[in-house]
Parts: structure tokens; sequence; C-alpha cells
């Protein structure tokens, strides 16, 4: 067992001059209007939107945040409280784009952006006398709404009260911004710099925002983003800012950067590529990490891979400026070394004193210790980089853990030291070499043995020493014995005593301790019958009468003359013969 180390990632901090200024900004894009307009497209032209394109009641906005669910945390968090300048929550510290942000009410992409509104009575729908929020321009029959709705992945389709509803909601709240479309909205704006604010957004405006809108695709053509067919009459997006022939699937007018469905087809174009409005301004202008609003100052920081107003690269607990300290980064967040040794610094097991980011912290389990810290218990050496063992929340060097803890071989006596093979059966244990046959020694390892007692044999020393041996031929009877007057025989060493038959299973019967089978012992020693000179065996409980050293079979007893059985009747000797007493009479008359 090793213990491992915990360590804190330092980063530094450096300043750095805005890299986009506002004059390359509008430059870049006079000569990008100058790549779209094609010279083989005929119909093409410039699109730059005028005075006249913009309302006289500018930006309207009204997202309702204060108190809204989070649906990143749940039940954690009470509702929305925005923190000062982050874009985060003062409750549950989740982004703000994670709450169920909406809008008071039904509010246009063209409101949201300062564009002149187009009413349900110049497009001729209504979304609502649909069931939708939102409805494309371009199409005005229900029937082709519908169309264009069911190339859309279903979650995304804005049907009132559903996922795609709420789903636009987050989008209108994410991909458009409200601090990137108007003034009001900045809270990290310099007075210094509002002139070059204003510009961005005219020239934004004018040149590379614009709302796509549905037609039938006039002639055969590949779609800008998929390279997928586009055949004629097929229902396609496209966009002012391009010439006649670009047009995209429903489904895949996306943005460039984030590939989700441009919201309500309100794209940015940059080198000929479609941006939702945040990432294309975050093409030109850095964006604040905190509190989510481009930067125009000509220096401010850059930490962790991302940018931050100069005063906003805080702490993640309380808020202290980190420009030019050390910080720790947890879960994508910066802190402060105090802020991180409080809130995720570990307690020495020993000392019970924080394990700050300059000292090692070394872990087992769930426990820390500093490296000066991690020592045995009972010897108190130090453990770095050696091997140890724990037992009821100490640990222990291994000489000190054997001594005490440690299992002892059933062999020898001796303790199992830490990588030692261990040969176990039931509860006892033993070190390789000693596992081995009490009587060869021979060390057993994974070949098979037999355990009587105590005592471990071998195969062969337990056979030898213990197995049953047949009384005649002496060798081991392995299977198919027979027991005769409690001695084991092999089924083939049990035969007649006089012809060899075997006697396994078959009737039998014994002379001077030895068996015969029925047929020799009747030869051999059985009495023999008068009558029939046949032996008299006696087996299977055969009857006999014996008189004057004579002897006859049960039905051999018979008369001599009339031959009726004379068992248990009177009869009279006659020579060698009985006759009964009638058959006497009458050889007597």
């Amino acid at each position: 067992m090793s213990p491992t180390k915990d360590t804190m990632n330092h980063h530094h901090i450096h300043q750095q001059q805005q890299q986009h200024q506002q004059s390359q900004h509008l430059s870049h894009h006079q000569h990008h209007h100058h790549q779209l307009n094609h010279p083989n497209n005929n119909h093409s032209t410039v699109s730059r939107r005028s005075r006249d394109d913009f309302s006289e009641t500018g930006v309207i906005i009204r997202e309702v945040e204060d108190g809204v669910r989070c649906e990143q945390c749940k039940t954690n968090c009470p509702g929305f409280a925005a923190h000062d300048w982050r874009k985060t929550c003062q409750s549950c510290k989740c982004p703000r784009e994670a709450h169920a942000i909406y809008q008071q009410q039904s509010t246009t992409v063209h409101e949201r952006l300062g564009f002149k509104v187009v009413s349900p009575a110049d497009s001729g729908v209504d979304p609502r006398d649909l069931g939708y929020t939102w409805v494309p321009q371009g199409i005005r029959v229900s029937s082709r709404i519908n169309r264009y709705f069911e190339q859309l992945p279903l979650e995304k389709v804005p049907k009132i009260g559903s996922e795609g509803a709420r789903y636009r909601e987050q989008q209108i709240s994410y991909q458009l911004p409200k601090q990137d479309l108007s003034l009001e909205h900045c809270k990290h704006l310099e007075d210094v710099h509002e002139a070059s604010y204003e510009d961005f957004v005219t020239a934004r405006n004018e040149i590379a925002l614009d709302i796509g809108y549905i037609k039938d695709a006039p002639h055969d053509e590949h779609c800008a983003h998929c390279e997928g067919e586009i055949n004629v009459g097929d229902m396609v997006v496209a966009a002012p800012k391009f010439v006649e022939s670009v047009m995209w699937h429903p489904r895949c007018f996306t943005c460039n950067t984030c590939n989700e469905l441009l919201v309500d087809l309100t794209y940015c174009v940059h080198d000929d590529k479609i941006y939702c409005e945040r990432h294309y301004a975050e093409l030109l202008k850095p964006r604040c990490a905190g509190c989510d609003e481009l930067i125009f100052s000509g220096e401010y920081t850059k930490a962790m891979d991302k940018d931050w107003h100069s005063g906003h690269f805080c702490c993640w607990q309380c808020d202290e400026s980190l420009t030019g300290q050390r910080y720790v980064i947890r879960d994508d967040h910066p802190y402060c070394i105090k802020c991180y040794e409080n809130v995720f610094a570990n307690t020495c097991e020993e000392c019970n004193k924080i394990i700050g980011i300059d000292s090692k912290d070394l872990s087992y389990k769930d426990k820390h210790w500093h490296e000066a810290c991690f020592l045995c218990f009972k010897c108190h050496l130090s453990l770095v980089d050696k091997q140890f063992g724990a037992k009821a929340d100490k640990i222990y060097c291994g000489n000190c853990y054997d001594a005490q803890f440690a299992s002892r071989c059933d062999g020898c006596g001796e303790v199992f030291r830490a990588g030692t093979k261990k040969m176990e059966y039931k509860t006892r244990q033993w070190h390789e070499n000693c596992f081995c046959c009490c009587v060869c020694k021979t060390a057993i390892g994974t070949k098979s043995f037999i355990p009587r007692e105590q005592e471990i044999y071998c195969a062969g020393c337990y056979e030898e020493k213990f197995a049953t041996r047949c009384i005649k031929c002496n060798k081991v009877i392995t299977s198919g014995g027979v027991t005769y007057k409690n001695e084991p025989w092999h089924r083939e060493c049990f035969t007649c005593t006089h012809c060899n038959i075997t006697l396994a299973g078959q009737r039998f019967t014994s002379r001077d301790e030895k068996p015969y089978c029925a047929e020799c012992f009747g030869e051999l020693f059985a009495k023999r019958c008068t009558s029939c000179v046949k032996p008299i065996t006696g087996i299977g409980g055969t009857r006999f009468i014996s008189f004057e050293n004579r002897h006859w079979h049960h039905d051999c007893f018979v008369c001599a003359s009339c031959k009726t059985s004379l068992v248990g009747r009177g009869f009279i000797t006659d020579g060698p013969d009985i006759i009964c007493p009638e058959c006497a009479k009458q050889k007597l008359m």
C-alpha cells in the first residue's frame, strides 16, 4: 500500500494589449462583403441595414430573472439572485443561463435587436394561433410552418408550454446577450469606451447581423453546412447576407462555434461562416469570464485560458482580486490560497492541523497526513515511499504491523511477511514451503492432498498409510470392494476356495473360515441322501431327515414300495429300505 498525493496547480496571470481595435473590425467587414458577392451571380447585392431598418424605440428586452428556479441544482436554489457583478446566482453560484429566465411577454428578436417589428398583420400569421411561440419569416401557411418544424429535433420545436419553448427562451438569452445589444445593459463599461461600444454595435448591425428566412429551393444545390444535397423545391433557410445560391437545411442553420440552432434564424456572418451574436462578438472582442460583458479596454487580464476585466479575476469564494496573486483552480474556478485552504484543504490525522497548499498531502483511503506526520504509530518511523499496514485507523511500518497483527504459519509458526505467498485450507494457513506432506515432506503446492485430523498428506502417502487393502492380495481397494467377516476384499479376489469362481453376488457358505460356493461346499463337505445319493447342503434352509447314520432329503424320505412320504409318520426298516406300515403288513401276509 502506498499513499496518494494531492497537489496544487500554480498558474500565472499576465496582462496583454487588446488585439482587435474598432477600425480593424470595420475594415475587415467591408472586405468580407466584397467576398460574399461573387461576380458570377448577377442577382447578388450587398446586404447592409440602413437607419430605416431600426425601430425608433430601440432595443426592447423584457427578461425576467429575479427569483426564477435553477435548472442545474434544482431544489438547492431558492431562486435566482444576481451577484453584484458576476454572471452567477448569489444563492447557488450556478450561471445565470442555468436558471429558467423567461420573457415577460412575447418578445420577438426584432424587438430585442432594435429592428423594426413585423406585426402578425404584416406577416399574415400569429405564432400563438398555431400553438408556437415563434414561426420563421417567409412562410404564412400553417401546413408549411408545420413542415418546417418537422425538420427540427422534437425537443427544439417551440410549441407553447413545451421543452422546445423553454429551449428557445434559453437560447435567446444566451445567443443574444442583452449586454451585447444595448449600452443600458452594460454595467462595467467605462465612459471612455462607450463610443467604441456604440461603433461596434453599429458596425455589427449594419454589416454582420441579420435574420434568415424560409424559401423553397429554386434549383438543386448543396447545403452550405453539411454539403448534403438540396433538391429543387426543398424547404431551406436563406440568409440575406449571402448570395441567393447559398442555402441551408433547416436543421443545419447553426452557429459555427456552439453548433446550436440559430435562435429565430438570427445570425452574424464572419469569413463566410455564420455564428450566433455571442460567438461572433467573441471572434472580435474578448469577453469577461466573470461578468459576461465584452471588454473594450486596451488592457485586461488573461488567466485560466480565459479573458477577464482587470478587476474581475477574483477568488470564487471571497471575491478578492487575484491579479498578481497565487491561486488554486478547483472545479474550473479560481480560489485565493486562504479560501482554498479553508474550504477544501484536508486536516492531518496526526497533528489535526490544516494541510496547506505548500505541504504535501499524503492520503490513504479517506485519511490525510502532512508528509512529516506520516509515521508508524508504534516506532514513529517515516512511512513516506515505504510499505505500510493499517489497523484500527492507525498506520504501521511493515515490521511493527507484522509483529502485532500479522497472521502466522501453522507449519513453522513464523509471520507472513508482505508479499509472501500464503496457502490456506479452511481456518489454517501455511507458507508455500511449509504446506507439505507430513510423511514425505514434499511441498504440495497446487497438487491434490488429503487432510486427516491435524495433518496433511499427499495422495501417495495417505494411500500407503490409511487406504483399505484387500485381505487376499494386500493391494489397495480403490472401488468395488467386498466385506466378508469384517475384512475387505477386491470383488475379483473374493472367490470360492475350491474352484475360484467369484462369489460376489452369489450364494456361498464357509468352512474353516474359508468361503465356498454352494456346489463345491456340497461336494466336499455335505451329507448325502440315502435315496438319491446327492449332497444335502442345507443352503437356503433345506430340511432333511436322519435315522441310524443315514440321511434323506425331505422329499426323498418316502416308502420304498408305494412312494408315500413318511415325513411325520411311522415307518419300518426293510434292510436298506424304509417302508410304510401298510406296505410292511402286506409284505408279511
